[in-house]
């Protein structure tokens, strides 16, 4: 089975298919490398696309230590992987914690990306929320710990930005509950304490998000609460970020309306090639209401 070797040694399990412009694809936490196939089956036929499992989950190195995991270590796998393919630049796709990633990829080393993908990412960064998420995780954690796969399905599986893959697509969520039983139970309470709750808020990188050049999409289910009024701070600090709204639809966006998402990525993947893919007008943030004196 192919390997990338992170800086620590730890082993990441990968899938490529395709030729052309690399896509690197980074899971969220209820996901593995399964979770992006209706993405490779389509890309793939215009791009070099790679998926892969982050550590401590199905087919990776499972660490039992919490030095192991947390943030830095996500953005630094993601950076593996390219390197162990010899990938100079990809366009970096992540859904919510690997939206973080992605994002954390855009910001350390922008020469490493050719574009940012960012779907429902931020759960839990708002100021005013971001000590209850981080204690939430750790409860989480714990519990993870004690009931293993039992209490994945309940926290992971049950949620509400969850309910609409579930109405939409009964067949998809199933499969997704049977992956979901399959994840390590000490690789997803780690990285459910050290990763999820251990993060920094976005709201802590604005001054540099401000600063950011990579082009950047941004995608949120308006169902999904929790990224909402992440993915409006995204687009309204980053200059070179575009937001979409998915409508009644959850947080497993690109599980949830493959179709719509892979024809949003691919128009944001075609402008940024066409370099019609620009940095927010000036203009447009000057008056709040625009057109009245």
């Amino acid at each position: 089975m192919p390997h990338a070797t992170a800086p620590d040694g730890v082993k990441l399990y990968y899938e490529e298919a395709g030729q052309g412009a690399p896509l690197l694809f980074i899971h969220e936490f209820a996901g593995d490398y399964r979770s992006w196939e209706a993405q490779m089956r389509f890309f793939s036929r215009r791009h070099r696309c790679i998926t892969y499992s982050a550590r401590g989950y199905p087919l990776s190195d499972v660490p039992d230590q919490e030095d192991h995991y947390g943030a830095g270590h996500a953005r630094d796998d993601a950076l593996a992987v390219l390197d162990h393919l010899d990938i100079e630049k990809a366009y970096v796709v992540g859904l919510s914690m690997g939206a973080y990633a992605a994002l954390m990829v855009g910001l350390e080393h922008p020469e490493r990306v050719l574009g940012i993908g960012a779907v429902s990412g931020g759960s839990g960064s708002e100021p005013d929320l971001v000590d209850e998420f981080r204690e939430t995780c750790r409860n989480r954690a714990d519990e993870i710990e004690r009931s293993g796969a039992a209490a994945l399905l309940q926290a992971m599986g049950q949620g509400s930005g969850r309910v609409q893959f579930k109405n939409k697509n009964p067949r998809g969520y199933a499969e997704f509950l049977s992956w979901l039983q399959e994840h390590p139970t000490i690789g997803s309470a780690l990285t459910m304490r050290c990763f999820q709750g251990g993060r920094p808020s976005l709201w802590e990188f604005a001054d540099r998000f401000k600063q950011m050049s990579v082009p950047t999409l941004i995608v949120v289910g308006d169902e999904d609460e929790a990224c909402i009024r992440p993915g409006l701070y995204l687009k309204r600090t980053i200059p070179s970020s575009g937001l979409v709204f998915f409508p009644k639809t959850g947080h497993c966006v690109a599980q949830e309306e493959p179709d719509l998402f892979n024809r949003t990525l691919a128009k944001f993947i075609a402008q940024v090639e066409a370099g019609q893919w620009t940095p927010r007008d000036p203009a447009a943030t000057l008056l709040p209401f625009p057109g009245v004196d």
